[in-house]
C-alpha cells in the first residue's frame, strides 16, 4: 500500500512535552492542524496557526468539554477508506474531511488515583473522546498515522522528511499498535481501579497492564526473552529502581533483588541496620546489627559459599564502612533506599557489581496483588502483608521462652516468610545461622539447615555449631515431631510455627519432653 502524504493533522494531548516543536515542522509541511482546549491555546500562545475542532465540524463544545470530538466530521475523517466509492461519496455528501494524523495522549488517569485523588476527580479524569478517536485512527492505519506517545514525534518527522511528507505503512501499523496496547492499558488501569473502590476482589474480568521499562538480554536462560515492564504501581522497588552502575541487569538479577527488597522492607530502618543476602530468590543468610557494617558481617557468616556472586539489600542508606565490608567478595547487585557519595565511589571500583536504589523501602503491610502464570490463565492472590511483630504470639508449652528467645523468635519468623517453602530458619542474636528452603520434606529443611550451619562454624574455625542456644522458625506446622525434634538435636531451644496440625498435640508433647519453648502464630507463610 502507497505512502500516505499528511495533509491535516488533529492534535488534542495532555502530554505536551515536545509538542510545540513537533507541530511547528508540521506547519512547514502545510500540514493543516486541528486542535481543542489547552492544546490549541498551547500552540497559538507558540505562534502556530490551528484551526479549532469546533470550527471544523460546525458543533460547539459542550458540557464541561466531555462532549468536542465525538462527531461524524472527526470519526469519519479517521475512518473513511480512501478510495472507496461509498466511503468517498459520503463524505463529499456530508462535507467530512479526511484526517490523516492523529496525535493524542489521553487523559491523565493513572497519575490521577496515583496520587489518591477524590473518586468524582478520578472519574472525570477518565478520556472518553480520546480512546474513541485512537481506536478509530488505529484501525484505519491503512490511510491515518496514529501517535499516542511524544517519543513517536521523531520517527514521524523522519519518515516525512525521507518520504517526502509521507508515512510509510510499515510506521503506520507500528504505530497502530501501540496505539491499541495503549488504550487497553488504559482501559486495565479503570477497571482495576473501579473494582477496588466496590472491594471486588475477583471481578468477571482483569487485565494486567504494564509499560515497557526495558528490554532484557535475555530472559531465566539464555535462550528465552525477556523484558521488564512497569505497572504504575506506587510502591518503592526493584522495577523503578535507579541503576548507578554495572552491566545491565538481568532476568534473574531483577527477581533476586526484588526478593531481597521484599525481605530487608520486613525490617524497620529506625529500629535497626539490617541486611539481607540473597542467592536463588532464598535468602542465604540476614542480620542486624549496630551498623550496616556489622549487620552484614553477621549475615555473611551464616552461609559464606553461597554468598558469593549473590544479591545483597540493606534497609538503609549505605554508607562508606558497608560499603568496603561488601566490596570483600564478588557481589552482583547491591540494592538499597539510597547510598552515600563515599559509598558510591568505593562500589565504583567493582566494576561488575550493580548498586541500584529504590529511594525508599516497600511497606511490607501494604496490600496489593501477586500474579503467576499458568496455562491458559493466571493466579491472582493478594499480597502476603502479615508482618511478624504484628502476630499475637500463643505459647503452648510448659516452658515459656526467655525475653531474649521472643525477639529472635519474631526474627527468625520474618525470615521464614521470604524463604521457598517447605522453610526452615535457625537464628540466634539477630541473625540467621542455618536456613534450608525449598525441600520436599521439612524435616531435610532441617536437617540441611542444621548441616550448612556446621558447616559454616568449621570453615570458621568455631568450637560448637551456632545452632547451639538458637531459636527456629517454620513458615508452615510441623506435621509430625521429627522435624522438631531435629531442631532440638542441632541445638535449638525455641521454635515459632504457625499450628494447625492434626498431630499439634504431639509436636508439644515432642517439644516439652525436648524441654523446647514454642509458640503459635496462627498465621503460615507458605512460599512457594
Amino acid at each position: 500500500m502507497a505512502d500516505i502524504t499528511l495533509r491535516r493533522a488533529l492534535i488534542s494531548v495532555s502530554d505536551k512535552t515536545g509538542l510545540v516543536d513537533f507541530v511547528k515542522v508540521l506547519g512547514e509541511a502545510h500540514v493543516e492542524i486541528l486542535s481543542t482546549g489547552g492544546t490549541a491555546k498551547l500552540l497559538r500562545e507558540a505562534g502556530l496557526a490551528v484551526k479549532d475542532v469546533a470550527e471544523h465540524t460546525s458543533f460547539p463544545e459542550m458540557m464541561d468539554g466531555r462532549l468536542k470530538t465525538l462527531h461524524p466530521k472527526v470519526h469519519g475523517g479517521l475512518l473513511a477508506i480512501r478510495g472507496n466509492p461509498d466511503h468517498d461519496a459520503a463524505a463529499v455528501a456530508h462535507g467530512i474531511a479526511a484526517i490523516d494524523l492523529l496525535v493524542v495522549n489521553l487523559y491523565p488517569f493513572e497519575a490521577t488515583i496515583a496520587k489518591g485523588a477524590a473518586f468524582d476527580d478520578c472519574i472525570e479524569n477518565i478520556d472518553i473522546g480520546g480512546p474513541a478517536m485512537i481506536r478509530a485512527a488505529a484501525k484505519n492505519h491503512a490511510f491515518v498515522t496514529v501517535v499516542v506517545d511524544p517519543d513517536d514525534y521523531g520517527p514521524v518527522l523522519e519518515a516525512m522528511r525521507e518520504h517526502g511528507g509521507a508515512t510509510t505503512l510499515e510506521l503506520r501499523r507500528t504505530l497502530a499498535a501501540k496505539a491499541y496496547a495503549r488504550t487497553a492499558a488504559y482501559d486495565a488501569a479503570i477497571g482495576t481501579w473501579f473494582a477496588d473502590q466496590l472491594g471486588a476482589r475477583a471481578p468477571r474480568w482483569r487485565t494486567i497492564a504494564g509499560e515497557l521499562g526495558q528490554q532484557l538480554r535475555y530472559g531465566e536462560n539464555p535462550h528465552q526473552w525477556a523484558a521488564l515492564y512497569r505497572t504504575g504501581e506506587r510502591r518503592p522497588g526493584v522495577a523503578t529502581a535507579v541503576q548507578h552502575q554495572g552491566k545491565e541487569l538481568t532476568y534473574n538479577n531483577l527477581g533476586d533483588a526484588d526478593a531481597a527488597l521484599e525481605l530487608i522492607a520486613e525490617f524497620d530502618p529506625k529500629a535497626s541496620p539490617a541486611v539481607a543476602i540473597i542467592k536463588h530468590a532464598n535468602p542465604c543468610g540476614v542480620a542486624l546489627g549496630g551498623t550496616l557494617a556489622e549487620a552484614y558481617r553477621k549475615a555473611l557468616r551464616c552461609d559464606p559459599v553461597s554468598a558469593s556472586g549473590g544479591i545483597i539489600a540493606l534497609n538503609r542508606t549505605i554508607d562508606a564502612d558497608a560499603a568496603r565490608e561488601i566490596t570483600g567478595i564478588f557481589t552482583e547487585v547491591v540494592v538499597a533506599p539510597d547510598a552515600t557519595g563515599e559509598a558510591k565511589a568505593i562500589f565504583a571500583d567493582k566494576r561488575n557489581l550493580r548498586l541500584i536504589t529504590t529511594g525508599g523501602l516497600p511497606d511490607p503491610r501494604a496490600a496489593g496483588l501477586t500474579f503467576r502464570s499458568l496455562a491458559g490463565g493466571f493466579l491472582v492472590q493478594s499480597r502476603d502483608n502479615a508482618v511478624a511483630d504484628d502476630l499475637t504470639l500463643k505459647v503452648v508449652t510448659r516452658r515459656q521462652p526467655t525475653p531474649k528467645e521472643l525477639v529472635d523468635l519474631r526474627f527468625a519468623f520474618r525470615v521464614a516468610k521470604h524463604v521457598k517453602s517447605n522453610a526452615i530458619v535457625y537464628a540466634k542474636d539477630g541473625a540467621t545461622v542455618g536456613i534450608g528452603a525449598g525441600q520436599m520434606s521439612r524435616v531435610d529443611s532441617a536437617r540441611i539447615a542444621a548441616l550448612k550451619a556446621a558447616e559454616a562454624a568449621r570453615a570458621a574455625g568455631a568450637r560448637e555449631p551456632p545452632t547451639r542456644g538458637s531459636v527456629v522458625a517454620s513458615d508452615a506446622f510441623f506435621p509430625f515431631a521429627d522435624g522438631l525434634l531435629t531442631a532440638a538435636e542441632a541445638g535449638a531451644t525455641a521454635v515459632i510455627q504457625p499450628g494447625g496440625s492434626m498431630r499439634d498435640a504431639e509436636v508439644i508433647e515432642a517439644a516439652d519432653t525436648a524441654g523446647l519453648a514454642m509458640v503459635f502464630t496462627g498465621t503460615r507463610h507458605f512460599r512457594h
